[in-house]
């Protein structure tokens, strides 16, 4: 989640891309509001239309999210895949999972979702593939550690999609909000390297929401 609409873009072009997504649904609505008031991260409306336009053109199946946080992406994914599509979402916060398996319900698609409520990088050793897409988007530090770990369980010609790459405009500036950020600023540079040089993709960031990592697995 981007902390202001410009953070990346210039204002104008940030304020009409705005005025042009399509109307969310009452939930997806309301799951965002709900972010915003608690204060909990997830997906711009942007780059959930982005999941849900990918998720789409490929037919994917099997789906992997790291960063479950209230459910809005895993409900995204797998309203976008067929009936049969699974989604597995990881997350270590049973507070977030709790709300995040409400709000799945109420979405319909509780059955296509699996939520495991863990740290990734324990989980993901162990984790079996191929999966059709992944979706990063938790602890900004573990970045290039997820995606040594991601790409393996890829099926070849899926897809890695990752959040926040460009850290409220951080990641190109090396102007940080806050000495707190240096950590996960630092991740995330070494992150956008690795995975536009990494050997079993091809990739390219994207300025959309607050930056945003595409690559295809070779």
């Amino acid at each position: 989640m981007k902390s202001y609409l410009d953070a990346i873009l210039q204002r104008e072009q940030a304020l009409y891309l705005d005025e042009l997504l399509p109307r969310r649904d009452p939930l997806l609505a309301e799951m965002e509001a709900y972010s915003a008031a608690q204060g909990v991260p997830s997906s711009d409306p942007e780059v959930a239309l982005f999941l849900e336009v990918t998720a789409r053109a490929m037919g994917a199946g099997r789906a992997l999210e790291i960063g479950t946080a209230i459910g809005y992406g895993a409900v995204v994914l797998a309203r976008a895949m067929a009936p049969h599509g699974r989604v597995t979402t990881i997350d270590p916060s049973a507070e977030r999972v709790r709300t995040a398996r409400e709000f799945i319900r109420r979405a319909g698609v509780e059955a296509q979702v699996e939520i495991i409520e863990a740290k990734a990088l324990v989980t993901l050793p162990a984790l079996k593939g191929p999966f059709d897409i992944a979706y990063l988007d938790a602890v900004k530090e573990e970045y290039p550690a997820y995606l040594e770990l991601v790409v393996p369980r890829l099926r070849s010609g899926g897809v890695v999609i990752a959040d926040n790459v460009l850290w409220k405009g951080q990641v190109a500036t090396g102007r940080l909000q806050g000495p707190e950020q240096q950590a996960s600023t630092a991740a995330l540079k070494e992150f956008n390297r690795r995975f536009t040089t990494h050997p079993g993709l091809r990739g390219m960031v994207l300025p959309l929401g607050d930056g945003l990592a595409y690559g295809i697995k070779l």
